[in-house]
């Protein structure tokens, strides 16, 4: 009997078009409980189309998607309770202070209202909000309406985060503030997804990393086997990168 946990994200022949063209390539993807993964790719690669189709926002057009053991396609509500989600584009509501936002997203998730209240004033403490936390959002920098999304993901407290690309617009000491909370979700048991252009972040944060390019996993490991694979021993991961994504690109 096989007492394995199931894998955080579990991806199976992944695809989706847009206008006859394939974005996502049948694509497979294992993520493990407890890791920080880092997945990177060229403009174009299928990076947000293939997050979009894990978090439920996007209808995949074929394959299967896993969280926690839980079929993401059959049973949709139970995927989502387990998953936070964190765009590019923060989405949030204007005319709420981020207190209200948090109530409110908690509200959503059912959270009990003095668990939810407790989480959110530490959200609001450790992405240092506590200035703001009760003026509205609408006057925010796109730095804060990130950090107010972040929080809002994390308030329900899900076992696998999702983020594409969300420390854009972030100055220095938020990009620091939000590692250090997303860090900490790690070493307390969540699974981390995350796209990034920075690899700096990718090398220093991931625990494996995978690449993908024309909606398909070309390269997967930890900085040591992705540097093995290249035959370097100590490149940093911005050659490693250029140096998979050429050879992918030159055996097509």
């Amino acid at each position: 009997m096989d007492d394995a946990p199931s894998p955080a994200l579990d991806i199976r022949g992944l695809a989706k078009s847009f206008d006859g063209k394939a974005a996502v390539a049948g694509l497979d993807l294992r993520v493990r409980p407890g890791e920080f993964y880092m997945l990177l790719g060229p403009n174009g690669a299928g990076k947000t189309t293939t997050l979009r189709m894990v978090s439920g926002l996007l209808q995949p057009d074929g394959g299967e998607v896993s969280i926690f053991g839980v079929d993401a396609r059959l049973d949709q509500v139970a995927a989502k309770q387990i998953v936070g989600w964190v765009s590019d584009e923060p989405m949030i509501y204007d005319k709420q202070t981020p207190t209200e936002y948090l109530e409110f997203v908690a509200g959503l998730w059912r959270v009990e209202p003095s668990v939810a209240a407790a989480r959110a004033r530490d959200l609001i403490g450790w992405l240092d909000l506590a200035k703001v936390a009760h003026a509205r959002c609408e006057n925010f920098s796109r730095g804060m309406r990130q950090k107010v999304a972040l929080a809002g993901a994390l308030v329900h407290e899900p076992r696998l985060i999702i983020l594409d690309e969300p420390l854009t617009g972030l100055d220095a000491g938020s990009a620091r503030l939000v590692k250090n909370v997303l860090t900490a979700r790690v070493r307390a048991g969540a699974t981390v997804i995350m796209t990034t252009h920075i690899l700096e972040i990718a090398e220093r944060m991931a625990d494996r990393i995978g690449v993908i390019a024309g909606g398909r996993l070309i390269a997967e490991g930890t900085l040591a086997e992705l540097r093995a694979r290249i035959g370097s021993g100590d490149a940093p991961l911005e050659e490693l990168f250029l140096a998979i994504v050429e050879k992918d690109a030159a055996a097509a």
